[in-house]
């Protein structure tokens, strides 16, 4: 699957825009193919699911557990990888059809998008009829993530929504109105800076301790729905809210192009700047980046491509964090005292908003997550590979 897969890459060029945003077409070649080539191994086969977590040991890398929700979002990304014209030697087909085998992992709003999400792409037929099975229409008020309006939750519900939407106007009109429910609970927990905090502030006292505390994901996921619902549906008032928190992004991204860990919507700060994901940096990031910029003509490809440098090694353990023998891109640079994560939040209060605390002894995890390349070539392999 590799070899075939990094011929493949090696006889196409790299697209013209890219070339224009003053990326490194080869090594942008190199994590396609590591992505794909390094899926094989966290598949499954006996059923037909990505494991949950591709971990190395003393007797190499080895999977531990099953995840669907890692194997829709690997779905979505090697659906990309096809429609760009290389063939996976995983049976897409088989591995969507596991995933309805037993649909107990449905267990709140946010995995329901994802499965609407990815039957919009594999099975648009049958979308109509997976909505009526899990009575989408109280779907808000009946799953526990939603009751607590989890951010990042709540954008895969409205991002499996307006993918359902656009496939009829017949459907877009009939979700319409539990599509922009869904936006105005996420747009509630957006602080006036531009970042989403982790949920709401009102619902519950966790919400009320730590809601306005945003990871990551609870910023791209966001700006990736609603930059889905204005191109699908036409929502011109989400582009405003998806822009602040990608100008946001951009402009607390590090010097050396880094994502950032946690954000606080109340006072424009970065709680925790460590661990630095390197799905932040190759996946995340740019699938949002390049949604946003589809919806509103604003390009992000500097900070896009300064993120993928530090994956390269541009970082601060100034290591490459793919390594070829073992076929993977490992998956962060984190501190290796575990309190420390804890402390920097503890004392973000008292630091200004652009303060980075150093972080003197880092480490990479060596583990790995399916999900982590499914973003990967979900946001890259038609960008990047031209017939």
């Amino acid at each position: 699957m590799p070899t075939e897969i990094s011929m493949k890459l090696e006889s196409r060029k790299s697209s013209g825009e890219l070339q224009e945003a003053g990326t490194r077409p080869q090594e942008l070649r190199r994590l396609i193919s590591l992505a794909a080539g390094g899926l094989g191994p966290m598949f499954n086969r006996d059923e037909q699911l990505f494991c949950h977590r591709f971990v190395l040991t003393s007797a190499g890398c080895v999977q531990e557990g099953l995840s669907p929700r890692y194997t829709v979002m690997t779905l979505l990304g090697l659906k990309e990888l096809e429609a760009a014209g290389i063939v996976s030697l995983v049976d897409l087909e088989g591995c969507y059809q596991a995933l309805l085998r037993n649909t107990d992992w449905v267990r709140g709003v946010g995995d329901l998008g994802l499965l609407i999400w990815v039957t919009a792409i594999f099975k648009p037929d049958q979308v109509e009829a997976l909505l009526q099975r899990f009575s989408w229409t109280t779907a808000l008020q009946r799953y526990r993530d939603s009751r607590q309006a989890r951010t990042m939750e709540l954008a895969w519900f409205l991002t499996g929504l307006a993918y359902a939407a656009r496939l009829s106007p017949s459907l877009a009109e009939r979700l319409t109105d539990t599509c922009m429910g869904t936006y105005h609970r996420i747009r509630a927990n957006q602080g006036g800076h531009g970042f989403f905090g982790h949920m709401s502030s009102e619902r519950s006292l966790v919400g009320r301790m730590r809601g306005h505390i945003g990871s990551f994901a609870d910023q791209v996921y966001p700006i990736f729905a609603m930059s889905k619902l204005a191109s699908f549906l036409h929502v011109e008032e989400a582009i405003k809210p998806a822009r602040e928190c990608g100008n946001a992004i951009c402009q607390a991204q590090g010097n050396l192009g880094q994502w950032w860990w946690l954000y606080d919507s109340h006072r424009a700060k970065i709680p925790s700047h460590y661990p630095v994901y390197a799905v932040h940096q190759h996946g995340m990031a740019p699938m949002a980046l390049f949604a946003l910029a589809e919806a509103t003509g604003i390009c992000f490809d500097a900070a896009i491509f300064k993120g993928l440098e530090w994956i390269y090694g541009a970082n601060e353990l100034r290591v490459d964090m793919r390594d070829s023998a073992r076929k993977t891109i490992w998956r962060c640079q984190r501190a290796r005292a575990r309190q420390s994560k804890y402390w920097s939040i503890a004392s973000s209060a008292f630091r200004s908003s652009s303060a980075i605390r150093p972080v003197s002894d880092l480490e990479a995890l060596y583990e790995q997550r399916p999900y982590e390349y499914g973003w990967l070539l979900f946001a890259f392999a038609r960008h990047s590979i031209s017939a």
